[in-house]
């Protein structure tokens, strides 16, 4: 007989997915950034614009996920948005070749590409999250998130140096020739990884809930419950803290600190490794050999943004003049990393853990939620990093006390976070703990 959950070679397939996701992602959102502002001289707003744009459009991700829901497979929708993320990939390099020659009608197309792109992000992402909110045991969503985003990291790596390699020196054609390749590969790929992924019978919603009310009275419904609510609240802030500091962070080391652009970038690469050992960190607590004794999903999610409120309090610190000695800033940043990636990976697993209480059949409109609240909150934490850093500078005309006053509102906001998530422990969010019963179940499982 199946066993209704997956194992770690489903996981891996998952992961798979996510990283061609990223692959394309990466690609319209970092090298034709630069392609935009370096190669063909247009303002950085354009860019930032698209890039914003794109996570306005993911508001749709609660009926995308109530699709999957009223579907009751996820593999239609992840191949389907996978397909329409290609195509917005493509039309995004054309658009930007466009520019050089018709800007209006290029920054038109542009528009319209990473419409798509929004949409196809969407489709997969909440579609996976959900297949893995429905099919993963409980015992290892830590470990399986984990790696899943590890995996979307390392595409985002592997991508970025790749296409690098391949378009340098740059021109206009090869743009074109790598942006179509990439599209072609990652949804080959996908369509493999995805192959009987669900096999017939392995749905675990009953046919009568197959299909749930209109769309609206589900959202209000999803949005009523208290769980819900209350999380959509906390991935909201914790996101709007965690992403404001993604377009000042390189800044602040340059403009307070005097780093080189080199300098900067190391550090930026700093934040990132404390972001993947706070990951490993939590995926190793959940792990059956340590059974919770090392806390539980809700101590993680907590404790991480304690921790990260108290690293922005760090660089605040860092940015006074007069310091009796000089402030240990790449050991700050990495201390930031390791309790943003703790909480960021164990909100995830809280996430799958929540999706399927209150009833079955709605997994996905609340991965949907969360979602949608994940993005709005990713395209307006550059917008208030940037913004209040500048307004800041203004009001106070001196640069340091701009950055502290940034840094110190961030922590407000990861204290905001933390309250929200301190409300959360008598709604029961499950602990990490894995159960004898779920130990046992695994024993049998495909192991990596």
């Amino acid at each position: 007989m199946t066993s209704p959950f997956f194992g770690w070679f489903e996981i891996i397939r998952l992961g798979l997915i996510q990283a061609c996701l990223g692959a394309v992602v990466v690609v319209t959102t970092s090298t034709l950034n630069r392609i935009m502002v370096v190669e063909l001289a247009l303002p950085a707003l354009l860019p930032g614009f698209l890039v914003a744009w794109h996570y306005a459009v993911q508001i749709v991700r609660p009926r995308m996920g109530y699709g999957a829901d009223k579907g009751r497979r996820s593999t239609p929708w992840m191949m389907g948005g996978m397909m329409v993320l290609g195509v917005g990939g493509v039309l995004a390099a054309v658009s930007t070749v466009w520019m050089a020659t018709s800007p209006s009608a290029g920054i038109g197309l542009a528009v319209f590409s990473f419409s798509l792109i929004g949409l196809g992000v969407s489709a997969c992402g909440t579609s996976l999250l959900t297949l893995m909110a429905k099919k993963v045991p409980s015992g290892r969503r830590a470990q399986a998130a984990t790696t899943v985003w590890l995996m979307m990291i390392m595409g985002f790596a592997l991508t970025a140096g790749m296409v690098g390699k391949l378009i340098d020196p740059y021109s206009p054609e090869i743009l074109l020739k790598v942006s179509a390749g990439l599209s072609v590969v990652t949804t080959l790929l996908t369509a493999l990884c995805l192959w009987r992924l669900e096999k017939p019978g392995d749905d675990l919603v009953p046919a009568k809930q197959a299909s749930p009310a209109d769309f609206k009275k589900t959202f209000i419904e999803v949005w009523s419950e208290p769980k819900a609510r209350t999380f959509t609240i906390f991935v909201f802030l914790s996101m709007l803290a965690y992403s404001a500091q993604d377009l000042i962070l390189e800044p602040f080391a340059g403009a307070v600190h005097g780093m080189s652009p080199g300098k900067t970038t190391q550090l930026s690469g700093w934040h990132h490794m404390g972001v993947l050992m706070g990951m490993l960190c939590v995926a190793g607590a959940s792990s059956r050999w340590v059974a919770g004794r090392l806390g539980s999903v809700h101590a993680w999610m907590l404790g991480g943004c304690i921790f990260s409120a108290l690293a922005t309090v760090g660089l605040s610190a860092s940015a006074m003049e007069m310091l009796p000695y000089p402030w240990p800033l790449k050991a700050n940043v990495v201390f930031l990393g390791v309790a943003n990636g703790a909480f960021s990976i164990a909100a995830i697993a809280t996430m799958m853990s929540l999706a399927g209480e209150g009833g079955p059949g709605r997994e996905g409109t609340r991965m949907g939620l969360w979602g949608a609240a994940q993005a709005l909150a990713f395209g307006l934490g550059g917008l208030v990093g940037t913004g209040a850093s500048d307004l800041a500078h203004a009001l106070l005309g001196d640069t340091r006390l701009a950055y502290l006053a940034v840094f110190a509102f961030q922590s407000l906001m990861f204290l905001a976070s933390a309250l929200v998530a301190f409300r959360m422990r008598p709604l029961g969010v499950p602990t990490i703990k894995t159960t004898v019963d779920n130990s046992i179940l695994w024993k049998g499982r495909t192991a990596l």
